[in-house]
């Protein structure tokens, strides 16, 4: 049997085009103008059929990333409250081996954190070689969420836009991917998803009263991100922005540039240091 990666990635090849939700250096981005619900001309049957095949090439792909141990994978997701963070990671990133992934969420930084430079916390949780890491929020709370709330000026949150570039241009020198997904919704989406958390007794723990707060800002939390993800979305540290409120689309759009920035990196098996036929176990 053929296990090499070019052919395995001839034989799924590409579900769906994911270019148009890939943000390209130099662009005007408003967010206000683009879809938040789409599917691709796919119906919802033959895109869980692809998500599934997608899946089952991560899991080789996972391997092969690990066997070889010469790049990580750094994923970010950004978004609203309610726009599918964690879902996300669980519906795309399920079947993957727990030991070569990592799964950060960011909160608000502690008094510690808070006497360091905003990136400190951050690169502490980079994945080392072989390795997945993926950010549920993530640097970009310092360019967004900190403006909107008025917790640093406008100056102050657009000068980090440079060290933010600086800092992942870093870590994609040292062999590390870096995709970062915007999971976009609209505000009458959000309210749906508040409104079930607040309907469901097993959902009450994932509302707080604080998220209406940033909701009454809605405008400005779109404009902050248009202008974060606009400022830096580079050729090696690509945004996407992709409509998020049809899940099983969403799922295939994140895993389709995953997939798609693996196999580009052209991964092989290490070759063994020894001959396997000289070897007789008893």
């Amino acid at each position: 049997m053929d296990f090499s990666p070019c052919k395995l990635a001839m034989e799924i090849g590409a579900m769906i085009d994911v270019e148009p939700y890939r943000i390209s250096p130099g662009s005007v981005v408003e967010l206000q103008d683009i879809s938040t619900r789409e599917k691709g001309g796919l119906s919802k049957k033959q895109g869980k059929k692809a998500v599934n095949k997608l899946s089952k090439r991560l899991v080789e792909l996972q391997e092969l990333l690990y066997a070889e141990s010469k790049h990580s994978l750094l994923i970010i997701f950004q978004a609203m409250d309610a726009g599918g963070k964690d879902s996300t990671t669980r519906r795309v990133f399920w079947r993957l081996d727990p030991s070569g992934i990592k799964v950060k969420s960011f909160k608000a930084p502690t008094q510690r954190e808070q006497r360091q430079d905003f990136l400190w916390r951050i690169h502490h949780h980079a994945p080392r070689s072989g390795h997945i890491a993926i950010f549920n929020r993530s640097q970009y709370e310092d360019v967004v969420a900190a403006r909107v709330r008025g917790l640093e000026s406008l100056n102050i949150c657009q000068s980090r836009f440079e060290h933010i570039n600086a800092f992942e241009r870093l870590l994609v020198s040292e062999g590390t991917v870096v995709l970062k997904f915007f999971l976009h919704i609209s505000k009458d989406y959000q309210r749906e998803r508040l409104q079930r958390r607040l309907d469901r007794p097993d959902k009450h723990w994932k509302f707080a009263p604080s998220d209406l707060k940033d909701r009454e800002h809605w405008g400005d939390f779109m404009q902050a991100y248009s202008e974060a993800i606009e400022h830096c979305s580079g050729s090696d540290t690509p945004w996407y922005v992709v409509p998020a409120e049809r899940r099983w689309y969403r799922d295939l759009v994140v895993l389709q540039a995953t997939v798609n920035a693996l196999e580009s990196l052209n991964m092989s098996y290490p070759q063994a240091d020894f001959n396997p036929d000289d070897i007789e176990i008893v």
